[in-house]
């Protein structure tokens, strides 16, 4: 009997791609870690045990089909293994490098549980779609027989973009409309190059355009056109704008000069990435060179903020953070590469006021210790009295979350219905909001999120939306 490829992780180590030094990598924004060569994406994918009920795939917001793609890959059966991986996915390479795999897939692998790593699974996935693109396997988007209907998407962030190839291939014309530039959304101006290099995201948004689908930049719903307007254009629309409303903080000196926020921050490195002018960067302003950084909050998006502030030249850069280590909701890999770049981590600690006259000066904070749980189950922090201390700080760089815009008054439609938390309501069966036709999905229905979701999100309201018309379309068939 031939020798089961799989199940090899007794006698084979886990072995993720070598990440280049931190001294290497923090003078740039390229990726840090190399690609997989193929025997080693073999090797990595033979350790999976195949289990019965994968934990992998059920933990998944997608379901990837992860224990075969795996084998296909141990077997050398790449182009297979990228067909089936793509099945479930829009961009599986671009959540081969963003997914936090530790909390997900990676977080679940049974062989994790016990104790002989999990298998490298999103590394793997990276590996296979890059190497589909690389041997021309990714295919064109080809429209389905023309449906003669259209549909209008506000957003071109993951959950846009997925809706928006899965409607085309069905038929529809689709238009894009997004306020910016580039489509792409956070994956273009929120996340750093050296988590997601730029050429990535662009020739995904090539592709779609390739592929009939119709971009409108520099579009803002509610000055260029509003909701109504959009209606009448198009057969269904579909709300995917994310929530870009930064969370304030109440403290004195929050207004002072050199205290920014961390999405105009992160925007402003990648703009200059791209080659853009920016002219708040170049005056120093959005720029850490130089400076003594302080970055408040703890998710993914501040240590987002404190490697790019890295590889910008800051002379020292703090992250203060309310909670310890293990109650931080960011990827614990990411805070790890951070610390490997030289980033102090200031745990258990919140700032109190702002000092400086025209300019920030310092950040005052206090100790905090960790009381009984809230309500989401994570024990709260409190004041420590007395643990007052002071930090240096030339650049202070707020990234404590966000929330969703004012879109009823935005759009100037107020009969858009949202939830007390500003986000989109939504019938959860057929994720259309109050307005007949219009659907919404991703972070503006479910909050701050992550992109895998966003996907997820996508791809469910492409079937309620492909329902919806043709509903409509029959309807007005009988009429005729």
């Amino acid at each position: 009997m031939a020798d089961n490829p799989m199940l090899k992780f007794v006698d084979r180590d886990q072995a993720y791609p070598r990440k280049r030094s931190a001294l290497a990598r923090a003078d740039d924004f390229r990726e840090i870690a190399d690609r997989y060569a193929v025997q080693n994406a073999e090797d990595q994918s033979a350790r999976c045990s195949q289990c019965g009920v994968p934990y992998c795939s059920v933990h998944c917001p997608l379901h990837n089909h992860i224990p075969d793609w795996l084998r296909l890959t141990a077997e050398g059966r790449l182009r297979e293994a990228y067909e089936l991986s793509n099945a479930t996915s829009t961009m599986p390479e671009i959540c081969g490098r963003i997914c936090p795999q530790d909390r997900l897939c990676e977080g679940n692998c049974v062989i994790e549980f016990s104790g002989h790593g999990a298998v490298t699974i999103g590394s793997v996935e990276k590996f296979i779609t890059d190497t589909a693109w690389e041997k021309g396997w990714v295919e064109p988007v080809v429209p389905g027989p023309d449906r003669g209907q259209s549909v209008g998407v506000i957003g071109a962030g993951p959950a846009g973009l997925t809706t928006a190839e899965l409607l085309r291939v069905r038929g529809y014309d689709v238009h894009i409309y997004d306020r910016h530039d580039r489509a792409g959304g956070l994956l273009t101006y929120g996340i750093p190059g050296f988590k997601l290099e730029k050429p990535i995201v662009m020739r995904r948004v090539e592709r779609l355009r390739e592929g009939g689908i119709i971009f409108h930049h520099n579009f803002e719903v509610g000055r260029d056109a509003s909701l109504d307007e959009l209606r009448q254009r198009h057969d269904a629309i579909l709300v995917a704008t994310g929530v870009y409303k930064a969370r304030a903080i109440r403290m004195p000196g929050v207004s002072t000069r050199g205290v920014v926020e961390a999405l105009d921050y992160l925007t402003a490195s990648n703009r200059k990435g791209f080659g853009d002018a920016v002219p708040a960067f170049d005056e120093g302003d959005l720029n850490a060179q130089g400076k003594t950084v302080v970055v408040i909050g703890g998710g993914d998006t501040a240590m987002d903020c404190v490697r790019t502030a890295v590889r910008q030249g800051a002379t020292s850069v703090k992250c203060l953070y309310r909670r310890d280590r293990s109650n931080m909701p960011g990827s614990q890999r990411e805070v790890g590469n951070a610390e490997e770049e030289g980033v102090e981590f200031v745990w258990l600690s919140a700032p109190e006021a702002i000092d400086g006259k025209n300019k920030v000066a310092s950040v005052r904070a206090i100790k905090m210790r960790l009381g009984r749980p809230d309500a989401s189950g994570r024990r709260a922090p409190e004041p420590d009295p007395g643990s007052e201390f002071g930090l240096e700080a030339d650049l202070v760089i707020k990234a404590l979350g966000f929330d969703a815009e004012d879109l009823p008054k935005m759009f100037g439609s107020a009969d858009l219905g949202v939830t007390r938390w500003g986000t989109l309501r939504i019938d959860h069966k057929s994720m259309m909001t109050s307005l007949d036709g219009v659907f919404a999905a991703g972070d503006i229905v479910r909050g701050a999120s992550l992109v895998v979701w966003a996907v997820r999100d996508g791809r469910d309201v492409t079937d309620h939306m492909h329902a919806y018309l043709k509903a409509n379309a029959a309807s007005e068939r009988k009429v005729a």
